[in-house]
Parts: C-alpha cells; structure tokens; sequence
C-alpha cells in the first residue's frame, strides 16, 4: 500500500470509528439523565428529514430535534401537508422540538447600505417588509411543534450600525412584545454576520430589550468567528445568564492561513467540557443544540456524526451526560 494510500485508509478508518462511536448503547439513558436538552439541527445532517431523524433518535440516542430545513425548503416555507408530514416523522421518532429556527430579521435593515439583499443564507430570503408575516407564521409554527421559542437575529451586519442602532431596538422590542402575547420568547442569537456577534454584542443588545420576552441563544463559536477570541470563558463572564435560553454547539480554529474556520466540537477555541460544566452551575436547563457548520468529514452526515462524537465527550467529561 502506498503513503498516500495509506494515508486516505487511515484517514477513512478515523472517520468512521468516530461515526460508530456515535451509536447508541447506554445513550438514550445518558441523554435521558442529562440536565440538558440535547439535540441537533436536522438538516446538518440531510435534508432527508426522515433519515435525520433517525439518525438523532436511533444512532445519537438523543429526544430533541431543532427544526430549520428540510427537503430544501425551510420550515416556515411548507404547506400544511408538509408540515403534517414533518409532525409524523417527529412522532416516529419520538423526537420533541427545541425551537423554532427561523431566519426572522436576517435581512438588511431599510434606509442602511445593503449588503446582503442577493444573498440567501439558511432561506432567509424575506424582504424587511416581510418580517412581520414572517414572525407570525413563526409563533403559528412554535404552538404547532410544542416550543415556545422563535429564534431571530439582529439583522445583516452593518460597517457603522450606530445611526440606526435605536430604531433596530425598538423593531426588536416590538417583536419580543408580539412574542410575548402568545407566550412565546423571540431567543436572538448571536450571529457572526449580524449586528449582535459577540458576547460582548449581546449583552448591549439584552440591556437594551430588556423585555422577558427577549433572551439569548448563546453561540460561543459564532462569536468567535467574528474576532471575539475570549467568548469562552471571559465573553461568557459578562453575560447575564439568566436570559440564555438556548445555546448552539459547535467550534472554530484557526487555519493555516491565519483566518478562522470552523472546526469539530472537541478541536477548537471552545472548550465545551468546560461551558458544558458551567451552563450547569448557573442553573442552565435548555437546550443544546449540535449546529455542526463543519464539513471536513466529507459528508454533512459523517461531519455531524464525528462532530456529535466530540460533543458527547464534552458531555461527559463535564457531567452533563
């Protein structure tokens, strides 16, 4: 055999150790057990909405499905037939829903330079005008699927946010407001390409929608994506903990070009047994929710499926499992 060879041998070998390490033999107990509501965002693995599913419930032995996309349509783009169908496989499954992954307000904001009006990320494709249908069709979808949580963002990201700061706020405000009639929270999360990035970024966004209805999906990698090397421990630190309803888990690293790539949950700035552990010691009992971003595995499915492996690691170690 030769190096090469060998290499790609040694290489394929690693890749599916780690996705047999992902099946499930004391699993469903150590999720069951776990202060955590642990899940996955389905479509990191297949846009097959059914084999996703299988996948989180029979190989990763976990109860909690995050819903944003399948069958390449997001979830707010279905008809009701196929929402019918999602609800079925959900049941099969016996998956529960941890949110309601909606793009709400990942769109420019009017009257500021566009830089994204083209670009369409996740199906965040709706105008600013049509945010607000968006968000009821996103409550609407929250008492469909059992949650109370909507997740937004703080719009695409501006050079210079300040001129248009207080009027995003009270856009903000708003929704949190209109959320908030239907016992629903609009869970913001901080998103690398948006105006809320950083840990630091969120917590003058929370400070300024003080709201009850308005909290945080904590992303620590994101903020790192966006330069915040310190998200975890010290962006972490400042943090009003009590307004974290929903964390998303994955990593990043620096390349060898110097810039920052995504990376496996157990490789990167993140040291997720440690945020694992102290999610715990505040008091944390939401979600946490595999966002795997990462592609090296080759797949979606390996890269989740050794993405998990690491996360379920991070777990135990820290005693959450």
């Amino acid at each position: 055999m030769s190096g090469s060879s060998r290499r790609s041998f040694l290489a394929g070998a690693g890749i599916a150790a780690a996705a047999r390490a992902t099946r499930p033999m004391f699993g469903w107990a150590g999720a069951s057990q776990s202060p955590f509501k642990i899940g996955v965002i389905t479509d990191e693995i297949s846009e097959d909405f059914d084999h996703a599913c299988s996948v989180i419930s029979n190989d990763f032995g976990l109860h909690w499905a995050e819903l944003r996309g399948m069958w390449k349509k997001s979830l707010h783009e279905l008809d009701d037939s196929q929402l019918a169908d999602v609800e079925k496989i959900l049941q099969k499954h016996k998956l529960r829903v941890t949110d309601i992954a909606s793009p709400l307000f990942k769109t420019d904001w009017p009257g500021a330079p566009q830089r994204h009006s083209k670009q369409k990320d996740f199906s965040s494709n709706e105008t600013f005008k049509q945010q607000e249908a968006l968000l009821e069709r996103c409550i609407a979808l929250a008492k469909r699927f059992k949650t109370n949580k909507v997740r937004c963002f703080d719009f695409w990201r501006l050079d210079n946010v300040a001129p248009y700061r207080a009027a995003i706020d009270t856009k903000l405000a708003d929704a949190a407001a209109t959320c908030g009639k239907h016992n629903v929270l609009l869970v913001i999360e901080n998103e690398f390409e948006c105006n809320t990035a950083t840990a630091r970024e969120a917590v003058r966004t929370l400070a300024a929608v003080p709201s009850p209805s308005f909290v945080l999906n904590w992303d620590p990698a994101n903020a790192v994506m966006r330069g915040e090397l310190d998200a975890f421990p010290v962006g972490w630190g400042l943090l009003p903990k009590e307004r974290i309803k929903h964390c998303h888990v994955k990593n990043a690293i620096k390349g060898p070009d110097g810039k920052i790539v995504w990376s496996p949950v157990d490789k990167g700035y993140i040291d997720w047994t440690a945020q694992f552990r102290d999610l715990k010691q505040v008091g944390y009992r939401q979600a946490v929710s595999l966002e795997t971003h990462w592609h090296g595995g080759g797949t979606p499915e390996e890269s989740t499926r050794i993405s998990w492996a690491g996360m379920k690691k991070a777990l135990e170690a820290s005693g959450t499992w």
